[in-house]
């Protein structure tokens, strides 16, 4: 397993200069200070510290992604599962089934040589439509598989209802008995999860089964879909929410989805967190390119960290807000102290990735009211957001309820409208506005429909980040060249990689070249670079 600060294939510590490495980044956006004044009675002592950690990926000299390129070790990268929701629903009208098959048929032809692949069609339960009924093994994909594929796909018929559970529950069974790095479904449907009463798995049961199994991309076609539904599925699943307002636009977008997948560079990417003795990690998120809540699984290397999983990266940036707190009790005024250690590894999937220096989360705390009340613009930012989205929802509940709840419905989405001014997000102005009626008045125009509304709520569980960077320089983009300075800035620091530092406070031991103590002071040791 690759840890930051290591280049090379993942988890063997060597490097080799190749034009087609893939490199992580890794910067912490924070305001420091957090205010130091007794707190009131009663209330708790600690104080929260939000960060804004940004990781990007990047691939140097153009080298395909993991799916595509040539990786270390053997078999194919990619096992993927196409769920096609063959209830009654899609026969109304027709052009539903068409499209789904149409699209489907498009991904077939997309997949690489040698990936494994099933076709499964979804109503009360899951049955796989390619390789076969009854044989729960997927296929290799290659000329002959994919054109039984398409035959077995084009014949599909709709009837029964919409149980998604048993659906996903069969792409676990399937996917467990792959290796492949990347393990992906994509899921389309047209209605509700109405008959999960009836399932032979409820889809909370089946969520809790396949999260950490494979990502996955959940997608509406037609007018009765449910946007809360692909958000429950994909924010479990670490995938993507969905969906196309005309039937025919959905080859087109369920080919860009596999263009996509397979310029995945990395198929999982962990961040490290170690706090110091005092702190405690409260919550750790992904706040864009969209909100996803990440859980803690233990870390190998400590008691005190923790590890949180991310999937499925191609070349992007994601942005993650993390809360700390600690307790300012009997602790230094003015003085950087660290609470936390972020990291990145990599599990080894074959490749070469160039990995980021650990960063630190700071504090500093005072007794200025005015410089503890700053707030990091982009902990500002996912906040507008958050006020977007529930707008959002106020609004469609309030539409509901018809003549009744009409005004409020047009106070929300004017609301809404100024949050999204306020992000300077045109993405969601254009969503926005497209449900409203004279333009400057923000008022709820007539004639919409509920998928109108669907549509709206998908729109404003995406998100941008702030203009300006999170951190005030250039992002770490792995171990320096050279030794890092000494406290005074002129040369490098002594010691090796072997050789160790004792923390003049608190006496704490560790690598020579640490800048803050990783003990219970956390004080700084010497300069970054």
């Amino acid at each position: 397993m690759s840890t930051a600060g290591n280049t090379g294939s993942a988890g063997t510590g060597e490097h080799k200069e190749d034009a087609g490495d893939i490199a992580v980044t890794l910067a912490v956006g924070q305001k420091k200070e957090l205010p130091a004044v007794p707190a009131a009675p009663g209330r708790p002592h600690d104080r929260e510290m939000h960060a804004i950690v940004e990781i990007g990926v990047t691939h140097h000299g153009g080298r395909p992604g993991l799916v595509t390129g040539a990786a270390r070790g053997s078999g194919p990268a990619l096992a993927e599962v196409l769920i096609v929701d063959t209830s009654r629903s899609m026969l109304h009208p027709a052009a539903k089934l068409h499209a789904a098959k149409d699209a489907t048929v498009a991904a077939l032809r997309l997949l690489p040589e040698g990936s494994a692949f099933a076709v499964l069609s979804g109503r009360f339960d899951a049955t796989v439509v390619h390789p076969g009924p009854g044989r729960e093994v997927m296929a290799v994909a290659g000329p002959a598989e994919r054109e039984a594929a398409e035959r077995a796909v084009r014949i599909l018929d709709a009837d029964g209802g919409t149980a998604i559970g048993p659906w996903l529950d069969l792409a676990r069974r399937l996917l467990s008995k792959q290796s492949a790095p990347i393990k992906h479904v994509l899921l389309l449907t047209d209605g509700r999860n109405e008959h999960d009463h009836r399932a032979t798995m409820a889809l909370d049961t089946a969520l809790e089964a396949c999260d950490g199994r494979f990502v996955c991309d959940a997608w509406g076609i037609g007018d009765d879909w449910d946007a809360d539904l692909l958000l429950r599925i994909t924010r479990r699943l670490h995938g993507r929410a969905g969906a196309v307002r005309r039937e025919s636009e959905l080859p087109a977008a369920y080919e860009e989805l596999v263009n996509g997948l397979l310029g995945k560079a990395i198929p999982e990417l962990r961040i490290r967190l170690t706090p110091t003795p005092g702190t405690v990690i409260r919550q750790v998120k992904q706040v864009v390119p969209r909100e996803q809540e990440l859980l803690a699984c233990a870390a190998e290397f400590g008691e005190r960290g923790a590890e949180y999983v991310t999937r499925a990266w191609g070349e992007e940036t994601r942005h993650f807000q993390v809360v700390l707190t600690a307790d300012p009790t009997g602790r230094e005024i003015g003085e950087d102290l660290q609470l936390a250690a972020v990291d990145v590894v990599v599990p080894d999937f074959g490749r070469t990735v160039r990995l980021p220096a650990p960063q630190p989360i700071l504090v500093r705390w005072t007794d200025n009211p005015l410089d503890a009340s700053r707030q990091h613009p982009g902990v500002r930012r996912h906040e507008l957001y958050q006020q977007a989205s529930a707008a959002v929802a106020r609004a469609y509940r309030a539409w509901l309820r018809r003549a009744e709840g009409g005004a409020e419905a047009d106070r929300e989405l004017a609301r809404a409208l100024s949050l999204a001014e306020e992000l300077g997000d045109a993405q969601l102005l254009g969503a926005l506005r497209r449900l409203a009626g004279v333009p400057g008045t923000g008022r709820v125009r007539d004639g919409l429909k509920d998928v109108d509304w669907q549509h709206l709520i998908l729109s404003s569980a995406m998100t941008t980040p702030p203009e300006e960077p999170a951190a005030a320089g250039p992002p770490a983009q792995g171990p320096p060249l050279a030794g890092p300075p000494d406290p005074s800035g002129d040369g490098p620091a002594p010691g090796g990689a072997d050789e160790l530092i004792e923390c003049p406070d608190c006496t704490w031991i560790g690598p020579a070249d640490s800048v803050y103590c990783g003990g219970d002071c956390g004080r700084l040791l010497r300069r970054a670079v």
